[in-house]
């Protein structure tokens, strides 16, 4: 096993949080991640930034585009500044290991793995990974930063986390969503993910979505699915520079191939590199997928609020 992921000196180093910031959300149609949705004008990131920091995360890392880097900064970066330590990296759709060049016709950087990779640089502890525009409650970040803080078995594998949500409660009322299902052995370690997309509830009461070969199934309504937020230790990086090699020699030069983090994940449990355990948890989430769910997030927060969870203003 990579010396980065024994239990020694990094335990008692605070994890640092990873927000995956780069998109401009499309089916949105604009910058989600700074868009009002507290009582105050707080952002979902307020929230998140609030609950990593009560949860003992010690770091942020925005992986954002360049192009809008200034406007994020002054418009974001700069409300934490005071709170916790901030820095950046930057997705570009060249960067790429030795040997690799963007293949013609290609526009968009290669996924939720790719962003990652990007912050290889700054990351040199335990972290965690989460996307901007989703709300994980704070019972998610505590499971997250306890998991990062306990010692690890010493063996031949890697140990890593994803936070679990059943499916029935990350699903839109406004339109479909693509989701990871996950199926976990009986000691709660994840045995595989499986990508679903355009999943949402069909006018027979059935919740259906497609599978990676196109075909429409039938999906469990509890299954645990990961909303994209883990928990690595740093050898991640070792393992995920190794697998982006692959996926490039093999997928490079399909022009809309994604790199997932999940897929990353259930390639190095295949190959018993790994092993990542499911935390259930019991914290409310919701995004913002499309404009119509803006109003269930606001609402959301507002209950959050009212029942104690989250103080009227964010300090």
């Amino acid at each position: 096993m990579p010396e980065r992921c024994r239990w020694g000196l990094a335990h008692f180093m605070k994890p640092t949080l990873l927000v995956l910031a780069a998109g401009m959300g499309s089916r949105y149609g604009g910058l989600k991640q700074m868009d009002p949705m507290g009582p105050n004008g707080e952002t979902v990131l307020d929230y998140s930034v609030y609950d990593a920091i009560r949860a003992g995360f010690g770091r942020v890392v925005f992986i954002i585009r360049e192009d809008f880097a200034d406007s994020f900064k002054q418009g974001m970066g700069a409300r934490f500044a005071n709170r916790i330590q901030v820095d950046y990296a930057f997705q570009k759709i060249d960067d790429l290991p030795d040997g690799f060049s963007v293949p013609e016709g290609r526009e968009k950087p290669w996924g939720t793995a790719h962003a990652v990779r990007s912050a290889r640089h700054l990351v040199t502890e335990s972290f965690a990974v989460i996307n901007a525009d989703d709300f994980y409650g704070s019972d998610a970040y505590e499971r997250a930063a306890c998991f990062l803080a306990a010692p690890r078995p010493e063996n031949d594998r890697a140990h890593y986390a994803m936070v679990g949500y059943p499916l029935i409660n990350t699903l839109s009322d406004h339109g479909d969503v693509n989701r990871g299902i996950c199926a976990r052995s009986e000691n709660g370690l994840l045995t595989g993910v499986e990508e679903y997309v355009k999943i949402e509830r069909d006018a027979d009461g059935v919740v259906r979505g497609n599978a990676l070969d196109g075909v429409r199934k039938e999906v469990c309504e509890v299954s645990p699915v990961s909303m994209n937020f883990w928990a690595f230790t740093h050898c991640f990086y070792d393992h995920l520079e190794e697998d982006f090699v692959r996926f490039l020699s093999e997928f490079g030069n399909v022009e809309k191939s994604e790199y997932y983090i999940p897929t990353v994940v259930d390639a190095l449990i295949r190959a018993g590199k790994a092993d990542c355990s499911v935390l259930d948890t019991n914290s409310h989430w919701f995004g913002v997928t499309y404009p119509d769910d803006k109003q269930h997030v606001v609402a959301s927060i507002r209950k959050l609020i009212a029942n104690g969870e989250y103080p009227a203003a964010l300090s």
